[in-house]
């Protein structure tokens, strides 16, 4: 099934563990699952990854132990696939999308942001979650040489963003800091959106 044009797509981006998930989850609910869709870019790379070597494509996908072993060669081998074709993984992740508005939780390169703001111009809006390197570490983040310092971590420092969202707990309160953000969702969602 061909994706349907969206209204609207917010595409997310962020350290590891800095409440990427937390965040997108939270304006899903808000918005409800006949308007919005998250899209994980990662999930058509860890899908594929797992067919190719032979792994258990439900446990890429967890948090946990296991993700993490693979972590590295999963990074080296999706920066070969995009070598090869940038747009690829954002067009396996959008191809069943039906929803007006899209959030893609997991933007993590220039390339990713690029691909949304060329395909869909008028449509992409781009935010980045925050959280302290203490704060992520509370969360389980530990510093790992050759994955928090390559493009998969790195790749959007600097990026400008239409929002910043602080994840901590003394920041505003999350409602808050997404007020505008649904509010343009649901205003672009139009009289899907009761």
């Amino acid at each position: 099934m061909a994706s349907a044009e969206p209204k609207i797509i917010l595409v997310f981006s962020g350290k590891r563990k800095s409440g990427k998930d937390y965040v997108t989850d939270f304006i899903l609910k808000r918005l409800g699952s006949e308007i919005c869709c998250i899209l994980r870019l990662s999930g058509p790379l860890k899908k594929q990854y797992a067919q190719d070597h032979g792994l258990d494509y439900s446990e890429l996908l967890a948090a946990g132990g296991y993700k993490e072993t693979h972590r590295a060669d999963m990074i080296a081998w999706g920066e070969q696939q995009r070598r090869q074709d940038p747009g690829f993984f954002c067009r396996l992740a959008t191809e069943a999308a039906q929803q007006p508005v899209w959030i893609v939780s997991d933007a993590r390169r220039r390339s990713d942001l690029r691909w949304f703001q060329t395909e869909y111009p008028r449509q992409t809006r781009c935010a980045r979650v925050q959280a302290s390197e203490e704060t992520r570490a509370d969360r389980g983040w530990r510093f790992t040489a050759g994955i928090d310092d390559a493009e998969s971590e790195c790749g959007l420092d600097g990026e400008k963003f239409d929002w910043i969202i602080t994840n901590e707990a003394d920041a505003p309160a999350l409602e808050e800091q997404l007020e505008n953000i649904l509010q343009l969702a649901s205003h672009a969602a139009g009289p899907h959106n009761s």
